[in-house]
């Protein structure tokens, strides 16, 4: 029996320096790394105008201070592989990370107990909301809102509406606290996440499986894809990483309560969104995700050191969310377009003669 191997890459139009000229040619790059450009080039006008940013000091609280959310944008990037949303990304970590605390302070559980109770009922949850959205047909946005709110309602009842604090061991804190190399520990943990995932979405059929089932689920159920055990799956791994998300919250914070939580939502979308615009344009990918976190995590550190106001994070994610679909939006449509052109130069193969063809004229003989 014969394998078929398609690659995520089939359908896009290769434009060539030699053969495309250098116009098409730069428009491709700047539409694959021009985010990733901008990136470096924030970083070197925040460092040129402020010495003080290009410290170390500020790139260790960058890396910390964000980590967190690049996972969580990590964890809404696989549902929207397959065309779907999580919310939970958000509104999870609430309850994620009082359990993280309550369960060792009130209930004596040891800290690897509670970090594996935490992820085990997460997955749970993940699969809850896989079903709603697979199973019982219901759309993802409304699914997980609804999912998402009682979760929220299930925080406040189980911290009474008040802080949660005790004593917890070093060695859970150190789960966040630990540095290596004068590199905060959560930056390790996104490399070792985001190459896992490339991995598994770019290099292996799970993967362009989860591409087809995102690109046309019709169609990838008529080909024997199970459309649905890859939609529930996406949700049950984004709902694990969400949970240890709030691990990494409550060992860093010490304290469980219930504002914390929907500050990380927004730009958790956000980088997801924005991601979709770089690497590989038109389609989430995971290195994209980070880029899109990068640029975030970047431009509030500049504006923060030039003395910008409270109230300019929740705006300039606001505006970037926008931002970030409308070239999303542009992205997907010049894929399509191009996805549209390779089948159409590849239907119609160019005839070439054939050197041991004849040609007959009249009056020639055979």
């Amino acid at each position: 029996m014969s394998k078929t191997s398609v690659k995520s890459t089939a359908l896009e139009q290769r434009v060539s320096l030699a053969q495309h000229g250098f116009a098409p040619w730069s428009m491709q790059i700047l539409t694959r790394y021009g985010l990733l450009l901008l990136c470096v080039l924030l970083a070197l006008i925040f460092s040129v105008l402020s010495p003080t940013f290009a410290s170390l000091l500020t790139v260790q609280a960058i890396l910390s201070s964000k980590a967190k959310i690049a996972l969580l944008a990590l964890a809404a990037t696989l549902p929207m592989i397959v065309g779907k949303i999580d919310l939970n990304v958000g509104f999870g970590i609430v309850l994620w990370h009082i359990l993280a605390i309550t369960l060792q302070v009130e209930y004596g559980f040891s800290w690897q107990m509670a970090v594996l109770t935490v992820l085990i009922l997460s997955a749970l949850y993940g699969l809850l909301n896989g079903i709603l959205v697979a199973l019982a047909d219901i759309d993802s946005f409304v699914a997980t809102l609804g999912s998402g709110t009682v979760l929220y309602a299930i925080a406040l009842w189980h911290s009474g509406g008040r802080q949660i604090v005790g004593d917890l061991p070093d060695a859970f804190s150190a789960l966040h606290s630990t540095e290596i190399a004068g590199i905060p520990i959560g930056a390790f943990y996104v490399l070792a996440l985001a190459l896992l995932l490339w991995l598994i979405t770019e290099h292996t059929p799970l993967g362009r499986c989860m591409y087809a089932v995102g690109g046309n689920p019709v169609a990838a159920r008529l080909n024997g894809i199970a459309v649905n055990k890859y939609v529930i799956g996406s949700f049950i791994a984004s709902s694990v990483i969400t949970g240890f998300s709030g691990v990494l919250i409550a060992a860093e914070q010490g304290v469980g309560q219930a504002s914390v939580g929907m500050d990380y939502l927004l730009p958790a979308l956000v980088g997801a969104f924005l991601g979709s615009t770089t690497i590989r344009p038109g389609r989430v990918n995971v290195w994209g995700t980070v880029v899109g976190i990068a640029i975030l995590a970047i431009g509030i550190a500049g504006i923060q050191q030039f003395g910008g106001a409270f109230w300019v994070e929740p705006l300039f994610n606001g505006a970037t969310l926008l931002l970030s679909i409308t070239l999303a939006g542009y992205a997907q449509r010049r894929r399509m377009l191009n996805q549209k052109a390779v089948v159409r130069s590849q239907s119609t193969p160019a005839t070439t003669p054939d050197p041991q063809q004849k040609t007959i004229t009249p009056g020639n003989s055979l």
